[in-house]
């Protein structure tokens, strides 16, 4: 009974199969033996499209289809039915096409940007491929040819600050098609409502600048407008840019003890007070002092008292005028006022070696030991010495 139910399946089992290979689009690839080969996957691969780029062309490796076959290839893209309702994606008229593959099963089909109605980018469609033993499919999608980076200076991102100096932009092109051979032209308006001001024409490889500098005051909105072209097609990229008022990059901390009694506020090491590092070092009944060693050659610190509101609301503009109030001096007395401090630290001999910043104490050890916080850093450059 068991062997005739099992020669009643395979016979089922075997009727099943016939009946599939009278469908020509369900055809199951054979050897010279008659044995269902499957030989793989298909991989279809494009280099796509960009806002750049007049067209695209998709190849597919159909491996399970025949030398001979005919690929029916058409393009998908979301569309409303005629009849109403959400968009589906459906075929688009006039984009079908047909494909005879070789002996290396590779189907290559072209489309035009006009062919595919990819306008902005984030367009799309669905490249198809279906023929009797194989099929794929593959998105394409349109995408923008220029980036913008973000305001950088020495490669890394910063806020745009008034009165930091100078940071860049990097725009990168890069077409589908190949290498980009024009240029970067460049606007900004400082403020939706007002008129269009050239920044300059770059190529992609320079640093377009952009500073705080340039926005007028009260008006903390900048747009810049990247317009690149190749050919009929141009593409526009639109950063917008809120610059802030002047604040201290970095907010750090440090002790000084009688095992440590110098302290590098650039690079926030403990040293010796000996240290020709040592901008700040601890005295007798912990005081706190510019450093001897360090303080040479057009070298300094001088310290004004403040506020711990002033330190906290973090504000260049605010400090430097409550420096240049007050009546410098180069040793202070950490336990005497409010332990809060504007420092102005010259470090060199130009304008960018002048680094303002602020310092509050937190703890001290009577007879052992000042802890402190401090605020640095008001100009791009800073960023290179201050660590």
């Amino acid at each position: 009974m068991k062997t005739y139910i099992k020669n009643l399946f395979i016979m089922a089992t075997a009727a099943s199969l016939w009946s599939c290979t009278k469908q020509p689009y369900y055809e199951i690839p054979t050897d010279e033996n008659g044995n269902v080969v499957i030989t793989g996957v298909a991989k279809t691969t494009s280099d796509g499209i960009t806002t750049l780029d007049d067209g695209f062309t998709v190849t597919s490796y159909l491996p399970n289809a025949k030398s001979g076959d005919v690929m029916k290839v058409e393009l998908l893209q979301l569309q409303t039915p005629s009849g109403g309702g959400s968009q589906q994606l459906l075929p688009m008229a006039g984009t079908q096409k047909e494909i005879t593959l070789g002996g290396d099963l590779t189907a290559v089909v072209s489309y035009t940007r006009a062919e595919a109605k990819l306008v902005n980018a984030g367009d799309y469609v669905t490249v198809t491929f279906s023929g009797k033993t194989d099929a794929a499919t593959f998105r394409v999608n349109l995408k923008d040819a220029t980036v913008v980076s973000n305001p950088q200076y020495n490669g890394k991102d910063v806020d745009v600050i008034r009165s930091a100096g100078t940071a860049s932009f990097k725009a990168t092109v890069a077409p589908a098609s190949g290498a980009y051979a024009g240029n970067v032209v460049v606007k900004k308006k400082n403020g939706t409502n007002e008129a269009w001001q050239s920044v300059g024409t770059f190529s992609p490889s320079d640093a377009i600048p952009v500073s705080g500098d340039d926005f007028a005051v009260g008006k903390d909105t900048m747009i810049y407008s990247f317009v690149t072209a190749q050919g009929s097609y141009t593409n526009e990229v639109i950063k917008t840019i809120v610059a802030s008022n002047p604040y201290f990059f970095l907010k750090k901390s440090g002790t000084l003890s009688t095992t440590n009694d110098g302290f590098n506020l650039l690079t926030g090491a403990a040293v010796a007070s000996t240290n020709a590092n040592a901008v700040i070092t601890l005295g007798a009944n912990l005081t706190l002092s510019q450093g001897a060693a360090w303080a040479t050659g057009g070298k300094g610190i001088s310290f004004v008292p403040s506020t711990i509101a002033t330190y906290n609301l973090n504000s260049v503009n605010d400090a430097k005028t409550a420096f240049a109030a007050g009546s410098p001096v180069t040793s202070i007395d950490p336990s005497a006022g409010t332990g809060v401090y504007v420092f102005k630290l010259v470090n060199g001999g130009t304008a960018s070696d002048v680094i303002y910043g602020m310092l509050k104490v937190t703890k001290l050890t009577p007879g052992a030991s000042a802890e402190f916080e401090y605020r640095i850093g008001n100009l791009y450059t800073h960023n290179s010495v201050i660590q």
